[in-house]
């Protein structure tokens, strides 16, 4: 197959792949890895096949193609070919919850400076670093990463790219507490799309609404919370987005246990379960199984509970995603305080301590933790975050956090 075939069979797929013949795009496809002569057509090839299997929540068979581009980059001995299959195999392991070989993978990217195209990824290179930080809850790096992300995302003026990262923005507040940003960045990533996302994938509105979504539940605006959720999950059934399914599924399950009704939620995060375990998604299985031990609790069953927050707990220390530790620590504590199993009680009381002071999580002006409660939060330009009522009230020159770390211990 001849470079001009090549090309004339890579848009065909794609022309397939946007009318939601996905199968019958990944054949075309793979019939022109299978014959084609040219190298960059491979390579080409091997990122909408990338894309594809990505979008599928297929993260393994994402992996495997991300290998063989790397492969074709080194026959082509060309950088900008290399950064793109570095940043591919970063998100490879990103999606399957390999967070320190995501940052190994993303430093890769950095460290291969050269040209304007890798200049133009290394926004998408510190979004998916942000991520990986953020799956092992090293909140101040995966800040600092998410404002590197939007910073090039202005630059380049690349509204995609901005869209990405608030999202992944809604998820850092969501996960420290402050829900007022946790739904501030979503609602701007959804006006993003309303304004220029017509030629844009239907995916990046249900992720803005599947985190809008998120975001209003914690609020305990579960109205909203219910009708951006349907509106997500709606996108991802038409599209075969299993990733997102499962996603919403979590969500639909935590509205109704918030509502108390957990015979609803139970059939919900069974089924998100199922997909979560399908596509190797262990940092959602570890929200799932949280929830789920939440809803035993309201039954007062605390030895299914238990059941399955030790699953949860066994995950969160394979993944080192300390937040979920912390949270699961939080959880015995009142398990095992409800059954005056005091040995147990005390054991997890010093592991949730160890798991704030390892995550920093507390403000340095306050001493308070951060994280326990909705909370209006700052961060400096450091990237530590503070309460906002304290940085209001002391006003702060320089981060007290950053000068704690830079004092030296002095000669004895």
């Amino acid at each position: 197959m001849g470079q001009d075939q090549t090309k004339h069979q890579i848009e065909k797929g794609l022309h397939l792949y946007q009318s939601n013949q996905t199968e019958k795009a990944l054949r075309v496809w793979m019939r022109v890895l299978e014959k084609s002569a040219d190298p960059a057509g491979r390579f080409r090839v091997l990122g909408c096949l990338i894309t594809a299997h990505a979008e599928m929540g297929r993260y393994k068979d994402m992996l495997k193609f991300a290998v063989v581009q790397i492969d074709t980059a080194r026959e082509l001995e060309d950088p900008d070919y290399l950064t793109e299959s570095y940043l591919n195999l970063a998100r490879s392991n990103e999606k399957l919850c390999e967070f320190q070989k995501t940052i190994s993978y993303c430093k890769t990217c950095l460290n291969m400076q050269g040209t304007t195209v890798s200049l133009q990824l290394n926004g998408q290179v510190s979004l998916s670093m942000g991520n990986a930080f953020l799956g092992l809850s090293v909140f101040q790096k995966a800040l600092e990463c998410f404002e590197k992300a939007l910073r090039y995302a202005h630059n380049n003026d690349d509204k995609m790219l901005e869209c990405r990262v608030c999202c992944s923005l809604g998820n850092f507040y969501t996960q420290i507490k402050d829900y007022e940003k946790a739904l501030f960045f979503p609602c701007k990533a959804a006006e993003l799309v309303n304004d220029y996302g017509k030629g844009w994938s239907l995916k990046y509105r249900a992720m803005s609404q599947y985190h809008m979504a998120v975001a209003y539940r914690k609020l305990g605006r579960l109205a909203d919370a219910m009708d951006c959720c349907e509106e997500s999950m709606k996108i991802a059934l038409q599209h075969g987005d299993r990733p997102l399914q499962a996603l919403c599924l979590l969500c639909f399950a935590d509205i109704h246990r918030s509502r108390k009704d957990v015979q609803t939620a139970f059939p919900r995060y069974d089924s998100s379960m199922s997909i979560m375990t399908e596509i190797g998604n262990r940092l959602g299985l570890i929200q799932v199984l949280l929830g789920v031990t939440k809803c035993w609790m309201i039954q007062k069953e605390l030895d299914k509970a238990l059941e399955s927050i030790e699953k949860a707990q066994e995950l969160a220390e394979g993944l080192g995603n300390k937040l979920g530790l912390l949270k699961v620590h939080c959880l015995c504590e009142r398990i095992y305080r409800t059954k005056e199993q005091q040995r147990e009680l005390r054991d997890h009381v010093v592991k949730f301590h160890e798991c704030v002071e390892e995550m920093e999580l507390y403000c340095g002006m306050c001493g308070e933790s951060i994280g326990e409660k909705n909370n209006q939060l700052q961060a400096l330009p450091c990237s530590h975050f503070f309460h906002l009522k304290c940085l209001q009230t002391n006003g702060t020159r320089g981060c007290p956090n950053c000068r704690r770390l830079s004092v030296k211990p002095g000669y004895v």
